[in-house]
């Protein structure tokens, strides 16, 4: 039996911090064998996956860049049809009140025709109604003139044609008389 003191020289000598030779050279070769396998094996593969994903963000971008251009032609777009609507709606809103106007002016052009229609009918009207008055009031006045000078004379006048004169120039000479004083006024 070994002195424990002989057993902790022994131990001393060996650092616990270096393996012994064959461990680190076993260690050596598995190293290598899974630093190998994993460069041929899992490495193609990263860095595929890592070139497609590369190539997906670039393709985005350039994807999202040309929406942003495409947004942006259409919004130029929309910007220019609304331009043109409104002017359009202002050429209407012009055109509508010209032509309300236009309306305006021809209703009141008819209204002006058809009132000096209806002035002119009403003097004509008032014209063949003064006729007929006259007339009425001639023969009645005549027939009364008549019937009163019979009377005064003491005979008939019957005559219609010599009655029918003496009416007229009676009448005649009221109306002259009529006239003389309204052109004195």
């Amino acid at each position: 039996m070994s002195h424990p003191l002989v057993q902790l020289a022994v131990e001393e000598s060996e650092n616990p911090l270096v393996p012994p030779i064959p461990e680190l050279i076993i260690g050596l070769l598995a190293f290598i064998i899974v630093f190998g396998f994993l460069a041929k094996k899992l490495l193609p593969n990263i860095n595929k996956v890592l070139e497609e994903r590369r190539e997906a963000i670039e393709g985005g971008i350039e994807k999202a860049d040309a929406a942003k251009a495409e947004a942006e032609s259409v919004l130029e777009q929309y910007k220019a049809q609304l331009a043109e609507a409104r002017h359009e709606a202002a050429r209407l809103r012009q055109e509508a009140t010209e032509q309300g106007a236009a309306i305006i002016q021809e209703m009141k052009a008819e209204g002006q025709r058809q009132r000096e229609e209806i002035i002119a009918a009403g003097h004509a009207q008032i014209e063949a109604d003064r006729k007929a008055a006259a007339g009425a009031l001639r023969r009645d006045v005549g027939k009364l003139a008549t019937d009163l000078a019979g009377k005064l004379v003491g005979e008939s006048l019957e005559d219609s044609a010599r009655q029918s004169r003496t009416i007229d120039r009676f009448l005649d000479e009221l109306e002259d008389g009529a006239s003389k004083t309204e052109a004195t006024r």
